[in-house]
């Protein structure tokens, strides 16, 4: 059991990540005591995305590459349609996902953020949410979808767009406090 003013919590994003699915966790968390870092591909800010056009930046504190699973408790990743479309394919964040999945720590995608957990192989007779528009790509990792707000299975907790970012949050910090979770075996 890990008390959420002990924890350290990971956002990994690049630019393109929707603006609210970063900041409202980031902030949401280091409210209920975290102490939360932004891992970038080059460790250097990112910019958000929000409607149709390009928002605001965020710093990072380190790179994707730098960052060791063994020193969080979680791992948040936010959507938009191109943040995680580029993270899947870099060889160090799928690296790190991977990790965190095995670790048993709680792994959290909202939005377009589930593609990583597509691409790890991770959704595989679990039930999952996300943004509509990617739930074939889901279902045919053979995730079971799943239309609700959030959904936790195993640790690895989903979201599907901004508006459900408050339970995507309360349900983060209520599996840290669980700790590790023992993640079934599927076929």
């Amino acid at each position: 059991m890990t008390d959420i003013n002990a924890s350290r919590i990971l956002i990994i994003a690049t630019n393109g990540f929707e603006q609210s699915e970063l900041e409202v966790p980031r902030d949401k968390l280091r409210e209920a005591g975290a102490t939360v870092d932004v891992a970038s591909l080059d460790g250097k800010e990112i910019r958000g995305w929000k409607g149709t056009d390009w928002c605001d930046t965020v710093p990072a504190n380190r790179r994707i590459a730098d960052a060791r699973e063994e020193d969080y408790d979680a791992l948040v990743i936010p959507g938009g349609q191109i943040n995680p479309d580029l993270l899947r394919v870099d060889a160090d964040t799928m690296a790190l996902v991977k990790r965190f999945l095995a670790s048993g720590k709680v792994v959290a995608a909202v939005c377009h953020g589930p593609w990583l957990l597509v691409e790890a192989d991770a959704v595989r007779g679990r039930e999952v949410t996300s943004y509509p528009s990617i739930r074939t790509d889901v279902i045919n990792a053979g995730g079971k979808w799943v239309d609700r707000e959030v959904v936790a299975d195993g640790g690895i907790v989903t979201s599907r767009k901004p508006d459900d970012l408050d339970a995507f949050v309360g349900k983060i910090i209520e599996e840290v406090r669980e700790g590790r979770h023992e993640r079934r075996k599927v076929a």
